[in-house]
């Protein structure tokens, strides 16, 4: 944050307080800090990161691969695809290919902190797409991480050193949050990146 923005972030939270105290007496005056205060933890909560995620490719001999499941992978041209990127070093090359399941929360699991469903529901999605790549002669280890995509890819950078990270989702974003998540990812990897969409490119 560049100097100058600070004075007028504490005067744009100051000066409305300090002028409902003054309008409108204590109660008033109160409320309106509240309402600021309530202001900034919103904000502030809403706030990402925006630091690179992940280590600069390396130059050993076996490549890493990080495929995040979104979805199942079990489409013939999305396995063929992951297939080929894990083969992209060439013949002969080792690859390590690791499997990353984002376990979504639905709000009333998160709600009465029931996160079993979740995991066995991106358990399930790890076998699916495990078996998948495995016919395509992929061997891959599997994991389960964090609901939101992103922070599962951060978590696990910080120990598998990736030098790509594929992301593949369905085809229907109702929310937008897969194409959200491929978008702060390209933006903030350190590694090679591409998003594979089922049905799609």
């Amino acid at each position: 944050m560049t100097a100058w923005k600070l004075p007028l972030i504490v005067a744009a939270i100051a000066v409305p307080v300090v002028a409902a105290f003054m309008v409108g007496g204590p109660a008033v005056g109160t409320a309106a800090g509240a309402l600021a205060a309530l202001a900034i933890l919103v904000v502030a909560a809403r706030q990402r990161p925006h630091d690179p995620i992940g280590a600069a490719p390396t130059d050993e001999a076996r490549r890493h691969v990080l495929v995040v499941a979104a979805s199942p992978i079990e489409e013939s041209g999305a396995v063929a695809a992951v297939a080929r990127e894990a083969r992209a070093g060439g013949p002969g090359e080792a690859v390590d290919v690791r499997v990353l399941a984002p376990a979504s929360i639905g709000f009333l699991d998160r709600w009465a902190s029931d996160v079993e469903g979740s995991r066995q529901r991106a358990q399930e999605r790890l076998v699916a797409t495990v078996a998948a790549l495995a016919k395509a002669g992929i061997e891959a280890e599997a994991r389960v991480g964090d609901e939101d995509a992103v922070q599962a890819v951060e978590d696990q950078l910080q120990s598998y050193p990736a030098d790509e990270v594929i992301l593949v989702t369905a085809g229907e974003d109702a929310d937008g949050s897969d194409a959200a998540a491929a978008e702060e990812l390209r933006s903030r990897l350190r590694p090679q990146f591409r998003h594979l969409t089922l049905g799609g490119r």
